[in-house]
């Protein structure tokens, strides 16, 4: 694969292309090392790898995997995707999760997931001792170790320079990240709006004395960031030696308990005590009867107006540092979005809100000529979005697993394709191809082998070429399509909580003539060099 330079969206798709869709978690960690018991996290599970685990679809040691270290296996991975001839690696947020593990939900849209940071990086770069022995050590002492080390860097080292110089680039985040984070440790994990009135106010002495009581923790949390950004600014560039683009997501919407709520609330519709006055989600949709409710807090789109958009801006150009091309989580909302009150019931009683797309989108791009975008813009979508999309030059979305309702005009059929767009097998929120496949009728399945001209035991292969050959100008495959996995290995369903955000694949899975095979098609389908 030749290294590339491209930049901003419409040159990272003057060629065809194709990716794997992967969560960083769905990784194998660091199975050696040993866990801590993580119980503030509720939902994280932690154990070691089994050397039984393999292929077996569904089973529960395969759910429940270790939970640290994952950026430790990222370069191997990026050496695996080129090898089958893709380009482009599409990721799930990387920010800090709450207990329920959502990407989608983080305690800030800008930071970093601490558990991602892997400690054989840190024991290679001299922030570990060489004699640690790592299945020995739980994964929090080990930053602790790492961050004891650090203070005793005199400050003209190398190291000490670029930590100073990141928390300097990083301040307009950063310091309120590291605050937050040590108030909600030392309220017991507590949302902000039930902090004392003068901390959840941000009252000015408050917060000072918080910052002179909290200072030991809030340099920690602050290391701990520097560590996150510059081992993953290192995948980053094997990525790109490598011929590979990362392909992050940005959500449209961040959660209610974060940093970024709690220090720009006037950015978002909130009563005087903090709580939403109303939430995000969807009406009623191919995914839930009832709609979803997610619970996020609306934009107070006027404020954000009013300072020209530059929270908004802000979080494009941290991600701008992170990844080559960013898809826009539920673009519609940009343009409308379903606001519920937040004391309803069901999503199902909210309305559309109008909200400035136009112009929040020629303030992105005057302030970043050159923005890599790609728009979710699945389900029903407005002739104002569409038009939207055309004048930004904003390539959209297409999943394959929408196309077959025997509708010919069905706008997913590969015939029917915009070649600029992204087509995908599925999503992250889709079960697998596989257990989509097998969960249709008997009809509907021989509508999509007749189209595919296959038979049953030839899905999802015959569904993966048909994507690899449409027009499409970027293509991408989940890796449990990839491997033809089922229903148990599915990443996330919409609207339910709990189990969700937990798989992960072996090594092992990763044969060589899996590899072998999607360099053929990737080439014959004119997707790689």
């Amino acid at each position: 694969m030749q290294k590339t330079s491209a930049t901003g969206s419409q040159a990272i798709f003057h060629q065809r292309r194709s990716g794997v869709l992967l969560p960083i978690t769905a990784l194998p960690g660091s199975s050696q090392i040993k866990l801590e018991d993580n119980s503030e996290r509720n939902g994280e599970n932690s154990g070691e790898n089994n050397e039984e685990v393999k292929n077996e679809r569904g089973k529960e040691s395969d759910k429940h995997p270790a939970s640290y270290g994952f950026f430790d296996s990222a370069c191997r991975f990026i050496d695996w995707i080129a090898g089958a001839g893709f380009s482009i690696w599409q990721l799930l947020p990387l920010g800090p999760t709450h207990s329920d593990n959502s990407p989608y939900l983080c305690l800030s849209s800008l930071a970093g997931e601490r558990r991602y940071i892997g400690l054989h990086w840190l024991q290679q770069n001299g922030l570990l001792k060489s004699n640690i022995e790592l299945s020995s050590i739980e994964h929090r002492a080990a930053l602790d170790a790492a961050h004891n080390y650090f203070k005793k860097i005199p400050p003209d080292n190398h190291r000490y320079r670029e930590y100073q110089q990141f928390c300097t680039e990083s301040r307009e985040w950063l310091d309120d990240f590291a605050l937050f984070m040590a108030l909600r440790q030392q309220h017991n994990q507590s949302p902000w709006n039930k902090w004392p009135t003068a901390l959840r106010d941000r009252h000015s002495e408050a917060i000072k004395q918080a910052k002179q009581q909290l200072e030991t923790e809030i340099s920690q949390l602050k290391f701990i960031q520097f560590l996150f950004f510059k081992q993953w600014a290192s995948i980053r560039d094997y990525a790109s030696q490598q011929g590979v683009l990362l392909f992050g997501d940005m959500p449209l919407f961040v959660a209610h308990d974060s940093a970024d709520v709690w220090a720009n609330r006037d950015y978002f519709k909130l009563t005087k005590e903090g709580q939403p006055q109303v939430v995000a989600g969807v009406p009623p949709d191919y995914f839930s009867a009832v709609g979803q409710y997610w619970g996020n807090p609306h934009y107070h789109w006027k404020n954000l107006q009013r300072d020209n958009f530059s929270w908004w801006i802000q979080r494009l150009k941290v991600h701008l540092k992170m990844f080559d091309l960013l898809r826009i989580d539920h673009f519609r909302g940009l343009y409308s979005a379903w606001e519920i009150p937040a004391n309803s019931n069901t999503a199902a009683e909210g309305q559309w809100q109008e909200a400035p797309a136009e112009q929040l989108l020629n303030a992105m791009h005057t302030e970043l000529p050159e923005l890599p975008l790609v728009a979710e813009d699945l389900g029903l979508m407005e002739p104002g979005i569409t038009a939207l999309l055309d004048q930004f030059k904003i390539p959209g979305m297409a999943v394959l697993q929408f196309a077959f309702d025997g509708n010919a005009d069905n706008p997913y059929l590969p015939e029917n394709l915009k070649q600029n767009s992204v087509l995908y097998s599925g999503t992250h929120d889709n079960d697998t191809s596989l257990g989509w496949f097998l969960g249709l009728s008997e009809q509907q399945q021989r509508q999509v082998t007749d189209y595919l001209h296959c038979g049953p035991k030839d899905l999802p292969r015959a569904l993966l070429e048909k994507a690899l050959a449409s027009v499409a100008q970027l293509v991408i495959i989940p890796l449990q399509d990839l491997l033809g996995l089922g229903t148990g290995h599915r990443t996330n369903t919409p609207g339910i909580v709990g189990n969700n955000w937990l798989w992960r694949f072996q090594w092992q899975q990763l044969e060589p003539g899996i590899a072998e095979q999607f360099m053929r098609l990737n080439r014959d389908s004119g997707r790689c060099n």
